[in-house]
């Protein structure tokens, strides 16, 4: 089982944890939404490794 940690970018650059997931899809819609509430840009990391799985920049 993967792991998915949400991630979400400050006004200065910086990545900050949202929040961790274990179901990919669940993670992106999660993402997805916050990222329209939030005017933030946000990021999808695989847990173990730190790869990038997916940008979301819904402003």
């Amino acid at each position: 089982m993967t792991k998915v940690n949400i991630e979400w970018q400050d006004q200065f650059g910086h990545w900050k944890h949202y929040q961790m997931m274990h179901h990919l899809p669940s993670a992106y819609k999660t993402a997805q939404f916050r990222s329209k509430t939030m005017k933030k840009r946000m990021r999808l990391v695989e847990a173990t490794t730190g790869s990038l799985l997916d940008l979301i920049d819904e402003r």
